[in-house]
């Protein structure tokens, strides 16, 4: 009677093995599907957080269009806290929506509605909390009135260095020539008539079509005595 051999021998799989049982049998096939599965379930993920971000900013902006128009008008009390029809206010728009970008313009103008109030505490939050990387123009005079904000509580220092900051941002003949007279004037008020007099001067040669640079005169004489 013929003796059988036993073997160690790991058994040759059949044809007809499953997909999973070869997967499971692999590692390194077993970690690239992993991987897989793990980039699917990241695009997924990103794709329905941009469309719930996407619907939140079109409902926001939906809700944000009466508070500029409070705004405009000077009612800046209804423009913050809202009304009695539907509208919920800049302040309650920018925290229920901080994720989107409309729930970003809310902090800019509630910024600026309570700078218009005087509180300006309140305005350096709301103006400091906005983020206008997306847009230069926004973004230099957004600076500039937290600027503003700054010198009206007496931080002069601080108020200066944000003009002078907005107005080297922008370099435009709109914005610049504005921020820089405004830092100069509170240079004056410092007694820094020399800084004050650099950033007229400034206004005079680079910025010679602006507003500013047509009464720039009267500045430059005043901070050479």
């Amino acid at each position: 009677m013929a003796t059988i051999k036993k073997t160690n021998a790991t058994p040759e799989p059949q044809e007809n093995e499953g997909l999973m049982a070869k997967i499971k049998r692999n590692p390194i096939i077993s970690t690239i599907v992993a991987v897989i599965v793990l980039a699917a379930l990241i695009f997924i993920g990103v794709y329905l957080y941009n469309r719930h971000i996407d619907n939140k900013n079109e409902e926001a902006a939906t809700k944000i269009a009466k508070g500029q128009e409070y705004f405009a008008q000077g009612n800046f009390d209804q423009a913050l806290n809202g009304d009695n029809a539907g509208y919920p206010g800049f302040v309650k728009i920018a925290s229920q929506y901080s994720s989107t970008k409309t729930g970003n313009v809310a902090n800019l103008y509630a910024g600026l509605a309570y700078y218009y109030k005087a509180d300006y505490d309140k305005a350096i939050k709301y103006l400091e909390e906005f983020d206008a990387k997306d847009d230069a123009f926004i973004s230099n005079n957004a600076i500039a009135a937290l600027g503003n904000c700054y010198a009206k509580k007496g931080q002069i220092d601080k108020a200066i260095g944000l003009l002078k900051d907005a107005a080297e941002r922008a370099d435009n003949p709109i914005v610049s020539p504005y921020c820089l007279v405004q830092a100069g004037e509170l240079l004056e008020s410092q007694g820094k008539l020399d800084q004050a007099l650099e950033l007229y001067q400034q206004v005079k040669t680079k910025y010679p079509e602006s507003g500013e640079a047509q009464t720039i005169e009267k500045y430059i004489q005043r901070a050479t005595k």
